[in-house]
């Protein structure tokens, strides 16, 4: 696995006009691949954008080195930087309390007569959106950890806090546009079960990964 990194260049007018929507990013990720391509066989790519310091970042986790060239189409020269993850990855243990960033779009189904099967509708308040995490974090291979827990120094319990959420827009292939929950964690884990948390990792959590979600990092927590 690697993990790739670009800045996105906002400034540059030019670029990005193209990128009005989550699927020109989509289109963005998968021509980075151009191998990929020409052969048809396409592999899933789990990404997000970041805001780091007042830029904006692709990030880019791919089974296959992505090319560079490629990744800068939208970017600021010379920003794309990618390294293998398998060393993390084969770092992680059980037990081991880590920060997070996940960025997903956390949803549930309702009844709905138009619709049998039920219809997928975002959760919109906060309550809901921890909720929802806390709901698949066993499943997940991890649990949260209140600060307090993992640095008995902190006055507050939060485990972990939404930092961003916004609607982006999707232009799909057939019908109009749609506006996705775009939902940014933050937070502390600790891991529980090392080959479903990899997995977590690697295949990404929630639903709308191709369009940005699902992407969760971590790091040793100091």
């Amino acid at each position: 696995m690697y993990l790739s990194r670009v800045e996105i260049d906002t400034n540059n007018r030019y670029k990005i006009k193209d990128l009005s929507h989550l699927g020109a990013y989509h289109n963005w990720v998968e021509q980075s691949f151009p191998e990929e391509i020409d052969s048809s066989q396409r592999n899933r790519h789990l990404w997000r954008i970041d805001r780091l310091n007042g830029k904006n970042y692709l990030l880019l986790l791919s089974a296959e080195r992505p090319v560079l060239e490629q990744l800068e189409q939208y970017g600021v020269a010379k920003t794309a930087v990618t390294k293998s993850y398998d060393a993390w990855l084969d770092h992680i243990k059980v037990g081991m309390v880590l920060r997070f960033r996940l960025t997903a779009n956390p949803t549930h189904s309702i009844i709905d007569p138009k619709h049998p099967k039920g219809r997928v509708v975002p959760h919109v308040t906060i309550e809901q959106q921890k909720q929802w995490l806390e709901d698949r974090a066993l499943r997940a291979g991890f649990e949260l950890v209140s600060r307090t827990e993992s640095l008995p120094d902190m006055d507050h319990q939060s485990a972990f806090d939404v930092v961003d959420h916004d609607w982006p827009m999707l232009h799909r292939r057939k019908g109009r546009g749609v506006r996705l929950s775009r939902v940014t964690f933050e937070g502390v884990l600790r891991v529980l079960d090392v080959a479903t948390f990899r997995q977590t990792l690697t295949r990404g959590l929630g639903r709308e990964k191709a369009f940005g979600m699902g992407l969760m990092t971590v790091i040793p927590e100091a």
